[in-house]
């Protein structure tokens, strides 16, 4: 019989199928059409009537019947995979773009220190042949990003890491974290400070500083919100900028209370008149424990010469380089510069120095004793020793 070789005899469940895909609306078209062709030369249609009312050549309805025979429903329903123009840049060719990409282009004698793709390109071109490279010659800009983006380089970003330069970090930070699990034993049960037994009544402070504030000088005033009108507030686009200014804090970790001061410069003097206002504020006799980075305020001619003068009066406590997350003043500072500092504007300089000095007015009429929690659970405060520095000899510090 004519055609019996293209006959088509569908299962029940390949029948099903196809029916659903024939009445899909969200199907590729070209599904929905060979479905159509399966089911109607299945119900015995000839090739030339099907072609006729899928609108398609007889050859192309052939085909479809024929990979059906030959492979099934998925075969007749999908494309076969097509070899596709053969590839002008080989694996070699591909290496070398990489290679130049992972390459600093100040190295290559550029200007720049990041590549950017048309650079790159223009580089590869002017070297390729030289190189035993003659296709990339003509390489084109889209082939060198498709090459960096399949090796899953982006010339265009950078992303950030912080070297671990202390090689006393673990000792640094233990110490930090046993002073801080030592605070929790001086209160009673009713959260009064508890004394000593014996030796000085020791004041634990975490200091820091925050160089460099500096806010907006307002040229028109702010415009208020208005019931029914103005519903933020209006602000003027044009500003300038004020001189900066030095803050140095500390905030007592047993109290909560917020010791500031306000510079114009940030200099191993501004450091000593810091360590002075503590002096004066705590009582005589009592041992002022100090959290802190490593600063050359800290450790400068002035400030060794100035604690000789108040022998015993301070210890130090070293925060590990880059670990300032263990220094809890940092925890007020952010909070400060999102509550207060964020979109204020000023007309001058003392005026943003009253309004810093206001601000730690604001919080020690309501302080908050800082508990450090995270990770102490392998750290004994009653058997460890805690290291500190008096920073009164060279020797002290070297063993630091």
């Amino acid at each position: 019989m004519a055609g019996s070789k293209t006959a088509v005899a569908l299962g029940e469940k390949d029948r099903e199928r196809l029916e659903r895909l024939a009445r899909m609306r969200t199907a590729q078209a070209q599904t929905v059409t060979r479905a159509r062709i399966l089911l109607l030369r299945d119900s015995g249609e000839t090739l030339v009537s099907i072609a006729e009312k899928v609108g398609l050549a007889v050859n192309s309805v052939r085909l479809c019947v024929t990979k059906y025979l030959e492979g099934g429903v998925e075969h007749a329903l999908s494309d076969d995979a097509r070899s596709g123009r053969p590839r002008e840049v080989d694996d070699a060719d591909r290496a070398f773009v990489v290679d130049l990409a992972c390459q600093r282009p100040a190295d290559l004698g550029y200007a720049t220190k990041l590549w950017t793709n048309d650079l790159l390109t223009a580089h590869v071109r002017k070297t390729a042949e030289a190189a035993g490279h003659p296709r990339l010659a003509t390489v084109a800009t889209g082939t060198v990003h498709n090459i960096l983006a399949n090796a899953q380089l982006k010339l265009h970003k950078m992303t950030y890491y912080c070297e671990r330069r202390d090689p006393n970090l673990e000792a640094k930070t233990r110490d930090v974290l046993l002073l801080h699990e030592q605070l929790p034993f001086r209160f009673d049960e009713d959260g009064n400070l508890i004394p000593w037994e014996e030796g000085q009544e020791a004041r634990v402070l975490s200091y820091d500083k925050k160089p460099d504030t500096q806010d907006a000088r307002e040229h028109c005033p702010d415009l208020r919100h208005e019931a029914g009108g103005r519903g933020t507030v209006g602000r003027d686009y044009e500003y300038g900028r004020l001189e900066t200014l030095s803050l140095l804090a500390s905030i007592d970790l047993l109290t909560g209370e917020a010791t500031p001061l306000v510079s114009e410069t940030h200099k191993s003097s501004d450091y000593v008149e810091f360590l002075k206002i503590l002096d004066g504020k705590y009582p005589k006799g009592d041992l002022i424990r100090i959290v802190l980075d490593d600063v050359s305020a800290r450790t400068s001619a002035e400030t060794r010469h100035y604690l000789t003068t108040v022998p015993g009066r301070f210890e130090f406590v070293s925060a590990p380089k880059h670990g300032s997350w263990l220094n809890l003043v940092e925890g007020l500072f952010s909070r400060m510069t999102r509550q207060m500092l964020r979109g204020i504007r000023v007309s001058r300089k003392d005026e943003l120095k009253e309004r810093i000095l206001r601000y730690f007015r604001e919080v020690n009429a309501e302080p908050v004793a800082y508990r450090w929690k995270w990770n102490l659970s392998d750290i004994d405060p009653t058997t460890e020793e805690l290291v500190v520095d008096t920073l009164l000899s060279d020797e002290a510090d070297k063993a630091r």
